[in-house]
């Protein structure tokens, strides 16, 4: 199957540029990429003629969205989200590529599990799925994994998530032996005995809305440790979310220091503040806690400058029951697979980054931080692409998400951003509605 799509605008966040052109799919690779909207095809041989011509119309061709962090919750708690249910949100939303978390019930810690979550995910979901294992056993931070089998396995990178290895020791023990087999560890920076209970950051905010806080310097002294230890071991490390300008300073001189450190931010951090919590609003309640505006845009400026790596969902699906309860009771998280790109167009629109550079954070960086070949449109490259209109304009309504679970803080806001047609390894999985 070959499909040629013409008069588009192609996104290509490895050189940087947007540009009129054309686009060949061949065998489930970009076969070959033109300078002109609408290529003479005449002189190829019969047999190498595409199949299929898809006219863009002038809308945008870019490489699909990897999103590091996403919760499927197989085992323990499919009522909450299947991997049917989040592949088809995923599709729907440009996302071409899945990591998904180990938090799950029971944690993906043994060969074992690993196996059942990567043949489910084969079975149901039409995107790619790269499952990451624990760090440690059950993740309760006290005995490492097997690492090694693990990987071997197909584990994409090791995290305990956001149950924090407190023990030091440990900590180091599992960054060496990873360091040891190239495995990539993710860490939450976060330093659990401050943060144990809170609700929201701490301020003015937090203190008239009677809300348990945490101070944003817990971050920079979780992100402290994680990064000593990673110096120490040499290990890859990827910081899930940086959300506080306190922290950036500390990136930006590991980064200098030359040690093998990314950073990601999750898109309701990066579009969303301490504010919006409004009326306890109970979908606003996420970990750590919405930030300040000052933090909230110095991590913007991150991204735009390329100090923060990777924009991901960190899309945790949570039912009725468990946000409809007082703020500080309720659980945290916030569905995100179909609303990652829309809310980050956002900052596109306000004129704080192009298209290429946000495409860098969430498709080229994840991809490259976990050594896959998706994210670029060069020619060899994974046909992983997406379609979308950043102009088209929509009020959201959480009902119509195709994610099991509709807790989103995006309910009822006005967007731009909408995906027209997604493609994994060159097989069209979605086109809008």
């Amino acid at each position: 199957m070959s499909t040629l799509v013409t008069n588009a605008r192609l996104i290509d966040p490895e050189a940087g540029t947007e540009k009129h052109g054309a686009l060949l799919i061949r065998d489930g690779q970009i076969a070959e990429v033109f300078g002109t909207p609408e290529p003479d095809m005449g002189a190829m041989p019969d047999k190498r003629q595409p199949r299929v011509t898809q006219d863009a119309a002038g809308k945008y061709l870019a490489p699909g969205i990897v999103d590091i962090g996403v919760k499927v919750s197989e085992p323990g708690e499919r009522h909450k989200e299947s991997f049917r249910s989040a592949g088809r949100a995923a599709a729907a939303g440009g996302v071409t590529t899945m990591v998904t978390r180990p938090d799950t019930d029971p944690a993906i810690d043994s060969p074992e599990v690993l196996e059942f979550v990567t043949r489910r995910a084969n079975e149901d979901a039409p995107v790619r799925v790269l499952p990451m294992a624990a760090l440690t056993k059950g993740r309760q931070g006290r005995e490492m994994v097997e690492i090694g089998f693990l990987k071997d396995a197909g584990a994409a990178a090791f995290t305990d998530c956001d149950s924090v290895v407190q023990n030091t020791k440990v900590l180091s023990r599992c960054m060496t032996y990873a360091r040891s087999l190239g495995a990539l560890v993710i860490g939450h920076p976060q330093d659990p005995g401050l943060s144990d209970g809170a609700a929201a950051t701490s301020g003015k905010f937090s203190s008239l809305k009677g809300l348990p806080a945490v101070s944003p310097m817990a971050e920079r002294i979780g992100l402290d440790r994680d990064l000593a230890l990673a110096e120490l071991s040499g290990v890859a490390y990827h910081a899930d979310q940086i959300t506080t300008k306190s922290a950036l300073d500390r990136l930006a001189q590991a980064k200098a220091q030359g040690i093998d450190v990314t950073a990601g931010i999750s898109i309701h951090h990066l579009t969303l503040n301490e504010l919006d919590v409004g009326d306890y609003r109970t979908f606003f309640k996420v970990k750590p806690p919405l930030r300040s505006e000052d933090d909230r845009m110095a991590c913007a400026e991150a991204v735009a400058s390329g100090l923060i790596d990777v924009i991901s969902s960190m899309h945790t699906p949570q039912d009725e029951e468990s946000k409809r309860l007082p703020f500080e009771a309720a659980a945290s998280g916030a569905v995100a697979l179909e609303t990652l790109l829309p809310a980050a167009l956002r900052l596109y629109h306000a004129g704080q980054i192009d298209l290429p550079a946000l495409f860098r954070a969430l498709s080229l960086n994840p991809s490259r931080r976990l050594g896959l070949g998706t994210g670029r449109l060069a020619v060899g490259a994974p046909a992983d692409l997406i379609l979308f209109d950043p102009d088209a304009p929509f009020v959201l309504d959480r009902f119509a998400l195709r994610s099991k679970s509709k807790n989103t803080p995006f309910d009822g806001a006005r967007l731009q951003g909408r995906v027209l047609a997604t493609w994994v390894a060159g097989n069209c999985i979605y086109t809008g509605d």
